[in-house]
């Protein structure tokens, strides 16, 4: 029995570990956009004080420029923890899913050994 309690905990503790997984990647990514939508705005009012909108433009501003390359940057970083966020996803999933399975099985030997009477044949086997 303690073999299958400590079994319980760690599937628990896997699956706990990979929802908090989920929520760090899901919160980086909100943040990465959050920031580049941000840089986006800082562009667009930088280029409407300049004038110049043209990025290859001789006098085009090196803040806009600078602030374009940030975004492209977080941008970049946001589609790879998309990527991992899918991968921890799939993850978590499958410990959420064994985790169940595990508890579904537990609690169905618990039942199965309440209903037994104590002096029924068989009973003292599963002890």
């Amino acid at each position: 029995m303690k073999a299958r309690e400590a079994a319980l905990r760690t599937k628990r503790f896997e699956a706990d570990e990979n929802s908090r997984k989920v929520a760090n990647l899901e919160s980086m990514i909100a943040d990465f956009n959050s920031m580049a939508a941000d840089l986006d705005r800082q562009i667009q009012a930088e280029e409407d004080r300049t004038g110049i909108k043209d990025p290859a433009h001789f006098a085009y501003s090196t803040f806009a420029k600078s602030a374009t390359h940030r975004r492209n940057n977080l941008r970049a970083s946001a589609a790879e923890l998309t990527a991992k966020l899918d991968a921890a996803l799939k993850t978590r999933d499958t410990a959420v899913e064994q985790l169940s399975e595990i508890t579904t099985s537990s609690a169905a030997r618990t039942n199965n050994r309440s209903r037994r009477r104590p002096g029924s044949p068989g009973s003292s086997l599963l002890r």
